[in-house]
């Protein structure tokens, strides 16, 4: 007989259990990757040299690594509760043939640290080998074509090393709590432990189930119509009823479905719904917690992966809401020089333009709407701006001419607080005595002139505004009358020349730069803010999918070997491998693609809520967002359905 060493048993035990961890032992090794990733270009030099005059890169990536860490700790943490349920037979083994139990926590320890060291070397790794790749898509989201040469930073290798040293050291802990706390009789019957369904109360079981659903309805119904002065309350009444209603649905609704299910058929279920509808009752409260968690994650991935790619799919769009016209110059602040002088260096270059003249009228008035701010319950009137839609037309911008004494309002607040039926309505201007009506006819989501002039946008007719002019000219020294000089450059890369002209200390003086800013600044800005975004977002979101599609393929894992016997009493009685699947799968689509089908609802719902941020149409970008996210995840129920395939027809 070869005496074992407590090595020996740990080699065999690795060697044995191999095919239970390898998913597991990827999902570590992707998490250290990436979190490799993060911390490498979080201490690049290139990276912040490059980005950091525009916004703060390392404090972005330094976030996106505390987020990391805590879900790769809770990820990690979980599954290794999973493997341990799972494996207390074997543990239990252990003790039976005379090992302590200080014997066998070492041996889980050494193990989980072969493991864990391995994923960690290995990571790291492959993180200094795709580090350049994730350096180049970064610098390609952010809009930079130069050539960066990535560094090798000892101090990201540290950082990720301190970071999972950590959390093998938190697992270390569960191990030992596992191994101490745990009677011998009890991890023998772990992995038998089920639960006995109770027949649940009719009454209380249909009310707390379609109370389930209406708390949804509702959180979907509100988010539609919040009210913008409550709206922090309104979304927190939103978050509440939509994931108190998806618990109880996972808790009750569906149970209490199931069992009207198998009411109807008076107990006599057959092969498919036993091997689904039964299985998933006697796991049903268990289950629920992690069901409605890995739900509500999904929602809350699909939400930042589908919001930050629309953020950036609307980059163009967005800042041309903000500014028109490339770049401007008021008469108002004795800028008819410089716009002489910057007109005639973007001669000077060859750079093609073109400049026209839009007159405008500033004043103030009320709006004959039920929205606080434009109406007399506010206590600041509203300025509004008044511009010639004729001129507007000529300098490049396709707006409607007004019939005479109406006007459109050009307001992306406006359009968002307002209801259609608000309009047509009046404005009416409020300059000392004066009263002056004005019909306001519609409201576009748009603005004809840079928004940092501020006040609400309206376009008149020219006959309008020259008879507004003669009227408001009694109106005192609150009225302001102005010529705006806009420039339009058609082609990209002369608009950037003319960008970096427009920039210089002569042009933007000692003003702030939000008041001074072209198109094509805030452009690039928009790309490197929204780039980094979705580089973010993107990476966190494959950690949340890889974790939680790891989790429910770990739990489906346990459960077929706990299952293993009933598939080897049905193979007995002479039910095909094909027989059984079929009820199999039926889980499996309930357990991958209910969570799923209910998470894609909540975030197409949180979309729409928010959907008034974004200039364009963002229907391809949330689609293409949610269908990559489905794609990866379902591939997660089609490995689970392999592994079941697997096991049933080892079961004889």
């Amino acid at each position: 007989m070869i005496a074992l060493t407590l090595f020996d048993l740990v080699i065999r035990s690795i060697r044995k259990n191999i095919k239970h961890y390898y998913l597991y032992f990827f999902a570590l090794i992707f998490s250290v990757v990436l979190y490799f990733v993060f911390a490498t270009l979080q201490y690049d030099s290139a990276v912040v040299e490059q980005t950091g005059q525009s916004m703060n890169f390392a404090s972005a990536f330094k976030v996106a690594g505390i987020l990391l860490i805590i879900i790769a700790g809770i990820f990690i943490v979980y599954a290794n509760a999973i493997f341990l349920k799972r494996r207390s037979r074997e543990i239990g083994l252990y003790q039976l043939i005379g090992l302590n139990k200080g014997a066998v926590a070492r041996l889980l320890i050494i193990e989980n640290t072969i493991l864990s060291a391995g994923a960690l070397i290995i990571g790291i790794g492959v993180g200094m080998l795709v580090s350049r790749v994730f350096l180049l898509l970064l610098m390609k989201l952010v809009g930079y074509d130069g050539f960066i040469a990535l560094s090798f930073s000892m101090a990201a290798v540290v950082q990720t090393a301190v970071v999972f040293i950590a959390i093998i050291l938190l697992t270390t802990l569960q191990m030992l709590y596992t191994v101490h706390r745990n009677t011998l009789l009890g991890l023998f019957n772990a992995d038998k432990k089920s639960e006995n369904p109770k027949k649940p109360k009719t009454f209380l079981s249909a009310v707390l189930a379609l109370l389930g659903i209406g708390l949804i309805i509702f959180g979907y119904w509100l988010s539609g119509n919040m009210i913008e002065r409550n709206a922090t309350f309104n979304m927190l009444a939103v978050l509440a009823s939509i994931i108190f209603g998806t618990y109880l649905v996972f808790r009750v609704t569906i149970s209490w479905l199931f069992y009207q299910v198998r009411a109807r058929k008076k107990g006599h279920l057959g092969l498919n719904n036993s091997l689904s509808i039964a299985s998933l009752m006697h796991r049903m409260k268990g289950n629920a917690n992690s069901l409605t968690i890995i739900t509500l994650l999904s929602a809350m991935t699909l939400t930042m992966l589908a919001g930050a790619y629309s953020l950036y799919y609307s980059s163009e769009k967005n800042p041309r809401v903000s500014m028109p016209f490339d770049f401007t110059f008021t008469n108002y602040l004795n800028e008819e020089e410089l716009a002489n002088g910057f007109a005639a260096e973007l001669k000077a270059v060859g750079i093609d333009f073109k400049r026209a003249p839009v007159e405008a009228i500033d004043t103030g008035g009320l709006l004959d709407v039920s929205i606080p701010y434009w109406s007399e319950d506010y206590n600041v009137r509203p300025s509004f701006s008044f511009y010639v839609a004729e001129q507007l037309r000529a300098a490049g911008k396709n707006v409607q001419i007004p019939a005479k004494g109406s006007a459109i309002s050009y307001d992306v607040n406006l359009h968002f607080e307002a209801k259609p039926e608000d309009f047509p309505t009046t404005l009416t201007i409020m300059e000392n005595d004066i009263e002056l009506p004005v019909q306001v006819i519609a409201v576009e989501n748009d603005s004809v002139m840079d928004l940092n002039r501020g006040g609400s946008q309206m376009v008149v007719s020219q006959e309008t505004f020259t008879e507004l002019g003669k009227q408001l000219a009694k109106g005192g020294d609150s009225v302001s009358w102005l010529v705006i000089d806009t420039f339009q450059v058609p082609d990209d890369d002369q608009r950037a020349k003319a960008s970096a002209i427009f920039m210089q200390d002569k042009y933007v003086g000692d003003e702030p730069a939000e008041y001074r800013m072209d198109y094509h600044t805030l452009y690039q800005n928009a790309i490197q803010t929204n780039g980094l975004l979705i580089f973010i977002a993107g990476f966190l979101g494959l950690v949340f999918l890889i974790s939680t599609s790891s989790i429910l393929y770990f739990k489906q894992m346990t459960e077929a070997e706990q299952e293993k016997s009933s598939y080897a009493t049905l193979r007995h009685l002479g039910f095909t491998v094909k027989d059984i699947m079929r009820g199999i799968i039926r889980k499996q689509v309930f357990v991958f693609g209910l969570p799923l089908a209910i998470g894609l609802l909540h975030s197409v719902v949180m979309i729409k809520a928010v959907s008034f941020i974004f200039a364009a149409d963002i229907t391809l970008p949330t689609t293409i967002a949610m269908g990559l996210y489905s794609f990866i995840y379902l591939l997660f129920a089609f490995l689970t359905v392999g592994y079941y395939r697997k096991t049933v027809k080892a079961a004889l």
